[in-house]
């Protein structure tokens, strides 16, 4: 019986921008929020475009709010990248080696620096803290298998 095999490799193009604020700490937080901040600015888009193409209009209005959620998605998935992935290289250098405990440690910090600036509530920082060093972790893992 014939058979038959599809072999394929699928590669993304990779795009490169060098930023340099002068201190090492600074070049990656730059480039966690530009990257990540891109990510979430293009989600946002796609997003209200899925809706304005389901709804089949267009308007200014639509166009307005459209610019206004990518910059403050933009801004705030950008600002939450940019601390933590300053908080991992600050762990980093301080602990002087490169593992997942520094993506713990970064994550865990990030989930309460994020959290106790927008909630008092102490268990919802507790709960954050646990979380962000939870998927900081696992991501690290995660990059480990590939």
């Amino acid at each position: 019986m014939p058979r038959s095999r599809f072999a394929a490799s699928l590669s993304t193009p990779k795009v490169e921008v060098a930023i340099d604020m002068g201190h090492p700490l600074l070049n990656v937080t730059v480039d966690g929020f530009l990257k990540i901040g891109t990510v979430a600015a293009t989600r946002s888009a796609a997003e209200d475009v899925y809706h304005i193409v389901k709804k089949g209009s267009l308007s200014r209005h639509n166009v307005e709010q459209t610019l206004k959620k990518m910059c403050k998605e933009g801004a705030y998935w950008g600002t939450v990248a940019g601390v933590y992935v300053g908080m991992e290289y600050g762990m980093q250098r301080i602990r002087g080696t490169r593992d997942w405990k520094n993506a713990m440690i970064g994550g865990a910090l990030t989930g309460a620096l994020v959290s106790a600036a927008s909630s008092n509530n102490k268990d919802k920082v507790v709960m954050d803290t646990i979380t962000g060093g939870a998927i900081a972790t696992a991501a690290e893992f995660l990059n480990y298998l590939i």
